[in-house]
């Protein structure tokens, strides 16, 4: 089938080289002009294989005198007679081949015709379309013209038809029918290609002279015939010399007319342009000083004339307008400087100084106008050198343009820009800006020491969760008005977004104005506020850092301000904290350590210890949980819950869950090669809130898997049961997505948050983890056995298999079986492993095994593998 189709959609193969050659010849011709082009072309070559068929049955020295006349005609295609006035020439070879119609028939013609068409375009032309369309063109006009002439001839009778009238009008009438045919067959090419209608006026326009010259070389073939006839070819021969001088002759006269013509023209247009010139010249001086005139008085901008002195010599209207003077009467004589508001006179000096030192001709200034009623008017001055018509000595032409409409809008776009739409106050922007300003002034003189402080409202999202945003936005207007009314003269208050505020206290001569100024804010922010109705009473979290501490940056400063006030809201919020070297030490040492972290997980530096994870009722290995470590080459061994919050915090966290991934995929795969036994070995991996966020979770663990070859049904993905109910409506999508892959998800901690039994039935969760702390708690009897009893219970309800964490004692264990865990892990069973450890329990694992199946006894759990676990 496809092929047939390929086949029928393709050209056969012998229609290829008629498609090269018209995409070669016929490039930009449409359909209408190629379809005609390839008639004429197949119509014309016809006639003259026909004609050249004809012609070769002739006898020899009736052959020779057609070869010779065609040569003729083909040589004289070489020199053109260029008809003067016209765009247009004709070729003497028209003589021959009209003579050669005459004595010889259409046959000959065609041929003597086509040769010299062929010779006429190659000369003219470099497309061969032309050049191929010329001479099929002409052999067909021709070829009718001749046997139009033949069937005259007919219709008068031979004897008639040799009477040298009829002769001379036959041949003239022959000549005028082919001009027209040839003319014709070729406009028409032209006109079918540009797509236009034919126009006979200006056919008969362009080619009437031509149409003359043919008619002219007929009658002069016909007196030749008629000679001929009378007094054989003889004469012929003597006549061509002069006839070739004549053709000359004429060549030559027509030349030296034609140049003659050209170089009157020439001159003409010269004298012309001479005459023209001068007549512009004449009015150019007047023109030039009326329009001058007429555009400095009806101008739109202020202008006016300067001396060099600075008086004013004119004004137009729009100038004196701006200022509120009636005319420019009151400016005559005036020192222009006067004009300026101020300091601006020495802006304006400063300015004009290099044109009036000869150093530049032209300057540029804004600067301010006084107006008569008192009011500043921005203006836009520029100005440069001007000589008058009448005066040699020159002046200064001032262009004055009111900008007092954009100078208002661009101070209310910077406003707009550095502060706060709701409240007015300085934005970030702003008071990062200010703050740079207040280093860099500290660090020319050391005694301007000042504070930041950080402000963050402790009940806003309370207030703007019940009672809407717009209770909110009438909150932050009445904090940052009080705010605004209780700082110090000098202080800066800034929102820097949400409910997030900073007050930069200037001037300061000791640390207590800081702290004082932050109980006094504190002790205003907690008088109630009225809001839509409802009396509301808040409190901040302040954050306080000083100058002293030796900052160069400001958003270090804000940072570290911002560290102080998550310090005072830990400590209870509704206070302040300072932040103090030791707390500067902390940060140091944190960013260190992320620094640290970075480069580890960078570097691959980390390792994974191996939690094994049991079946309790079996008493049997089932897998392992992935657990990150860190041995830092100085520190040592970096505890999990001190690396991880910085791997969160930093952005680091999707990393290093990729490397744990990978490296605990790969490494459980690898055991499970070892023996048939392991090959269901299992894989447990904890995911992050960073995890559960990332758009390509899915794609990170299909890629892991792939690369590690570790079947999806054997990994298992924790998710913390917070995490999960905070994102469960945006990553349903994506955990199904992972269930469809064949890759297990548990809910880990679970019991500690707040799920709901609607989510948890729909959740595509295949296992419970019960948080550590229920287990540490069992007692027969006690509420947290009943709390792990329940989940045990749920999970068999709900079809989900349970696993308990933190079995540190045999009681808890005992519990746990009894009521029905199915799998579990602790300090109890056994510590996370390292590589080693647990390549060694999986050693034990394998030769008890084949020890037991040596023996075929029953395996005991408390017997058998309890103790190798322990160890």
């Amino acid at each position: 089938m496809n092929n047939d189709t390929t086949a029928a959609s393709s050209p056969a193969p012998h229609a290829w080289w008629w498609l090269r050659a018209h995409r070669a010849l016929l490039p930009d011709y449409n359909l209408r002009a190629s379809v005609y082009w390839w008639t004429m072309f197949c119509i014309g070559s016809a006639t003259l294989l026909f004609a050249a068929w004809q012609v070769q049955a002739l006898p020899w020295p009736v052959l020779l005198q057609i070869v010779a006349g065609g040569a003729l005609a083909v040589v004289a295609g070489f020199f053109p007679v260029r008809i003067p006035g016209s765009r247009n020439s004709f070729v003497a070879g028209e003589v021959f081949i009209f003579l050669l119609l005459l004595i010889h028939g259409p046959w000959a013609a065609v041929m003597a015709s086509a040769g010299e068409a062929f010779v006429g375009s190659y000369r003219s032309s470099k497309r061969w379309s032309s050049r191929l369309a010329s001479p099929a063109i002409s052999a067909l006009a021709i070829a009718l013209a001749g046997l139009l002439l033949l069937g005259a001839r007919a219709l008068i009778g031979e004897q008639a038809a040799h009477s040298a009238a009829v002769v001379l009008l036959t041949a003239t009438g022959a000549a005028f029918i082919y001009f027209v045919l040839n003319t014709l067959l070729v406009s028409i090419v032209f006109t079918l290609k540009r797509a236009e209608r034919f126009d006979a006026r200006a056919f008969v326009a362009s080619f009437g002279s031509i149409g003359i010259a043919y008619c002219g070389s007929a009658l002069l073939a016909a007196l030749l015939f008629l000679t001929v006839e009378q007094s054989g070819l003889g004469v012929l021969l003597g006549a061509l010399p002069v006839l070739a001088m004549l053709l000359t002759t004429i060549h030559y006269f027509l030349r030296q007319q034609d140049a003659q013509e050209t170089v009157r023209k020439s001159q003409a247009e010269a004298g012309e342009r001479e005459r023209a010139q001068m007549e512009r010249h004449m009015s150019a001086l007047h023109e030039s000083e009326r329009r001058f005139h007429s555009a400095f008085t009806h101008a739109s901008i202020g202008m006016a004339l300067v001396s060099f002195d600075g008086r004013v010599l004119q004004a137009n209207e729009s100038l004196t307008g701006m200022l509120g003077l009636a005319n420019s009467h009151g400016l005559i004589d005036r020192r222009f400087e006067e004009m300026t508001v101020g300091d601006d006179h020495a802006r304006l000096a400063t300015a004009l100084a290099p044109i009036k030192s000869g150093q530049s001709d032209t300057a540029a200034v804004e600067l301010r106008f006084l107006h008569v009623g008192g009011a500043e008017i921005w203006v836009a001055l520029a100005c440069g050198l001007f000589t008058e018509p009448n005066s040699e000595a020159p002046c200064l032409i001032v262009q004055v343009q009111d900008i007092s409409a954009r100078r208002h809008a661009e101070a209310q776009l910077n406003h707009i820009a550095f502060h706060d739409g709701l409240t007015g106050l300085p934005n970030r922007s702003r008071f990062h800006a200010m703050l740079t300003q207040a280093l860099e002034v500290l660090a020319i003189d050391d005694s301007r020491h000042f504070a930041v402080m950080f402000l963050d409202f402790d009940r806003f999202k309370l207030i703007n969760d019940s009672m809407g945003h717009s209770a909110g936005d009438a909150f932050l207007i009445q904090v940052s008005r009080r705010l605004h009314d209780h700082v110090r003269p000098g202080d800066v208050v800034a929102r820097l977004g949400g409910d997030e505020f900073a007050v930069l206290a200037n001037q300061l001569s000791n640390e207590g104005e800081a702290t004082g100024l932050a109980e006094r804010l504190q002790a205003v922010l907690r008088e109630p506020m009225t809001i839509g109705g409802v009396s509301v009473s808040t409190s901040a979290s302040i954050g306080i850092t000083f100058s002293r501490l030796g900052y160069t940056r400001p958003e270090e400063m804000l940072r570290d301000a911002d560290i102080a006030m998550y310090r005072a809201k830990a400590a209870g919020k509704a206070r302040h904290a300072l932040f103090d070297s030791h707390l500067h030490r902390e940060v140091a040492e944190r960013m260190q350590l992320e620094g640290d972290l970075r480069q580890a997980i960078a570097d691959g530096a980390l390792d994974v210890a191996y939690q094994p994870l049991f079946d309790l009722a079996a008493g049997r290995l089932i897998g392992f949980e992935a657990l990150a470590r860190w041995n830092h080459p100085q520190r040592g061994m970096v505890p999990p819950v001190t690396f991880i919050p910085v791997a969160e915090e930093a952005g680091l966290i999707v990393d290093l869950t990729d490397l744990v991934m990978a490296r605990a995929c790969a490494q459980v795969r690898q055991w499970q090669e070892r023996s048939p036994a392991l090959s269901e070995l299992k894989l447990q991996v904890n995911l992050s809130s960073a995890d559960l966020a990332h758009a390509a979770l899915f794609e990170r663990v299909d890629r892991i898997l792939r690369r590690t070859r570790l079947a999806p049904r054997l990994l298992t993905l924790e998710l913390s049961e917070n995490i999960l109910m905070q994102r469960v409506e945006g990553v349903i999508a994506t955990l199904e997505s992972l269930r469809r892959l064949g890759v297990s998800l548990a809910i880990d901690d679970f019991g500690t948050g707040y799920s709901s039994l609607s989510y948890l039935a729909n959740l595509p969760i295949d296992s419970l983890k019960i948080d550590r702390s229920f287990v540490h708690g069992m007692r027969k009897g006690s509420k947290n056995a009943e709390i792990v009893r329940a989940i045990v219970s749920l999970g068999a309800t709900l079809g989900k298999s349970v696993v308990a964490e933190g079995i540190e004692t045999v009681s808890q264990l005992a519990q746990l079986r009894e009521l029905g865990c199915e799998h579990g892990q602790g300090f109890h069973l056994s510590r996370p492993l390292t590589v080693e450890q647990a390549e060694a329990l999986l050693d034990c694992l394998l030769a008890e095994l084949t020890e037991l199946t040596e023996h075929a006894s029953p395996s005991s759990f408390d017997t058998g593998l309890m103790p190798l676990v322990r160890h």
